[in-house]
């Protein structure tokens, strides 16, 4: 396990798709002082520090900074990557080197791509989607730990909310998708959960909206928008409810500007 600080959103350097295993079979190198991670579409080994551990399509990696690198390839190899620092402020989280994405690999893919398409580097857009990714592989962390695997129905759900949080998103449009009964859906998400469909998309909207508020330069209704509640009266009143304060004063608390009035 390495220890990631995400309090603050992170120094985003670069963003983008490597390809390699085209000329040589192997890439040894280091990053002195970025961090490196990788969402992989292939199957290689890849060697951290003298620890080889395989990696396969839908799985991510997270190497320290200063940390010697090498990848033994296949063949033609293709991944998205970030390089960045993180801000070493407030608590860590702990998460393993390399892990199986599963079901949320295809919502890291969009958020990826999302901010290799809002490059240059170092743009609010680019941090915002980084720093949004590196939280959800955190919570990874936290549900690979999990005594009993979630249900595939669920799994499907979830990764679907994620990927599409600024669209319409109904309970029985969402149990058609995953093949079950809205009943069934109902039934089978709290068990996993503890919480309703819609309180989880409730909370998930308003997870996006404050990184978005925070370490963004949208404007908010752009915000409000981006995670599927364009009605500025409805965005307003769920910010107070599961943020504890409109949009606008999240911004300033985080910008030290103190609440608006």
């Amino acid at each position: 396990m390495i220890a990631l600080h995400l309090a603050e959103p992170p120094d985003v350097v670069n963003v983008g798709a490597g390809i390699h295993g085209v000329r040589s079979l192997r890439d040894v190198f280091r990053l002195p002082d970025l961090w490196q991670l990788h969402l992989y579409s292939y199957s290689a080994e890849l060697t951290l520090d003298g620890t080889t551990y395989a990696v396969a399509p839908g799985y991510v990696s997270l190497t320290p900074a200063g940390t010697q690198v090498q990848f033994d390839y296949r063949g033609r190899s293709e991944h998205l990557y970030v390089h960045f620092r993180p801000a070493a402020v407030g608590e860590p989280s702990y998460v393993p080197v390399v892990q199986d994405a599963g079901a949320a690999a295809p919502v890291l893919a969009d958020l990826l791509r999302s901010a290799l398409e809002s490059s240059p580097s170092g743009s609010a857009r680019v941090t915002a989607e980084v720093w949004t990714a590196l939280w959800r592989i955190v919570e990874l962390g936290s549900s690979a730990s999990a005594e009993t695997p979630i249900h595939p129905a669920v799994s499907a759900v979830i990764a679907y909310i994620e990927a599409n949080l600024a669209q319409p998103l109904t309970i029985p449009a969402l149990a058609r998708m995953a093949g079950v009964s809205h009943n069934h859906l109902t039934r089978l998400f709290h068990a996993e959960t503890g919480q309703t469909v819609v309180a989880y998309i409730r909370r998930r909207r308003m997870t996006r909206a404050r990184h978005l508020l925070v370490s963004s330069t949208l404007s908010i209704p752009a915000v409000a928008a981006s995670v599927g509640i364009p009605d500025l009266q409805a965005f307003n009143k769920t910010c107070r409810r599961e943020l504890g304060a409109s949009p606008r004063a999240v911004r300033n608390a985080v910008a030290g500007t103190g609440p608006a009035s």
